[in-house]
């Protein structure tokens, strides 16, 4: 019981300290970025009272951080009077700030767009998992033959192109030439087939290399002599035996590409005008320097990333239970 409250209380400490960090460490970038948001927000012929008046109401005209440094004044310390403190302080009362443009909680514009992006993650995870398992399967028990090559040919092709190349090229095919769907949107239901199968390519490619390598490896195990000898059919002990036993390094990668769908969203919300979170990010956030708004999807987008792992080791001990968290 006590080891156990201690690998609950480690968990948590780990998630804190990613969390503070990733958000830390973009609010640390995008002051950097040139421009102000007063300007972006309100245009180049806004005034400077109207941009006194900007940065007044949302606390621009204070200091970014605790410490700052300048070849003039050398180093100046703030205390708490700076935004990175109000910042945080705002996350402890469950209060990621409000959008510098819209005047909106943060908070509401990211669950309006969070279904949408997780949604398009799932939806992109099904694909991938429905080309990759089969594939490999018959790449796997078929090594060295025509399946086997053609498999890794596909599986190659796939890892090789960026989803900015694909997503264009399926919208020519199957939006321009033979208008089956919509080139971009979310309104209806069928659009996100588009992009979910332009994410899944990828995720499929890297999967049906895992499930093929670990097919072969298992294949070669004593335990499936075993059950060939008792007259199993081969159907039963490929899906019944090898398959659950090779899924645990699969498992390992669907877990750690849950993540890299997310960040790979914000390419395919933008090329397929998909309304998730990827799409607020860029056009909402970095494109107005909205920083709230920028911190905000990080922050949440690095949350879900860290819980897809946490679950992910709940799955190992699932399909293994000899495997112990560490």
């Amino acid at each position: 019981m006590k080891y156990k409250l201690l690998s609950f209380a480690r968990q948590v400490g780990l998630i804190i300290l990613v969390a503070w960090t990733v958000v830390s460490l973009v609010t640390f970038l995008i002051e950097f970025v040139p421009g102000s948001p007063a300007t972006a927000i309100l245009g180049e012929t806004a005034t400077q009272e109207q941009i006194d008046n900007f940065n007044r109401k949302h606390g621009l005209d204070r200091p970014s951080f605790f410490l700052s440094i300048s070849f003039e004044e050398g180093f100046e310390w703030h205390g708490l009077n700076n935004r990175y403190y109000d910042y945080f302080a705002g996350l402890l009362r469950g209060d990621l700030g409000t959008s510098f443009r819209t005047d909106r909680p943060v908070l509401d514009m990211i669950l309006e767009r969070y279904p949408a992006t997780i949604k398009l993650a799932v939806a992109s995870m099904l694909v991938a998992i429905g080309i990759a398992i089969p594939l490999g399967i018959l790449a796997g028990t078929n090594k060295g033959k025509i399946i086997d090559n053609f498999a890794s040919f596909i599986a190659l092709l796939g890892i090789s192109l960026p989803t900015f190349v694909v997503g264009p090229f399926l919208v020519y095919i199957f939006a321009v030439q033979l208008e089956i769907f919509r080139p971009t949107g979310s309104l209806y239901p069928e659009d996100i087939i588009l992009p979910a199968v332009t994410l899944g390519a990828a995720l499929s490619a890297i999967l049906t290399r895992m499930v093929r390598s670990s097919v072969i490896e298992e294949l070669g195990e004593d335990y499936v002599r075993t059950a060939r000898a008792k007259g199993l059919s081969e159907r039963t002990v490929i899906y019944k035996h090898v398959l659950k036993n090779g899924l645990i390094p699969v498992v390992t990668i669907l877990g750690l590409q849950l993540g890299v769908l997310l960040a790979g969203s914000i390419i395919t919300e933008k090329i397929f005008s998909w309304q998730g979170l990827g799409l607020l990010l860029l056009d909402e956030g970095i494109a107005k320097r909205d920083y709230r708004l920028v911190q905000g999807c990080v922050l949440v987008i690095s949350l879900t990333y860290i819980l897809a792992n946490t679950l992910t080791d709940v799955v190992y001990r699932w399909l293994d239970p000899r495997i112990r968290l560490n």
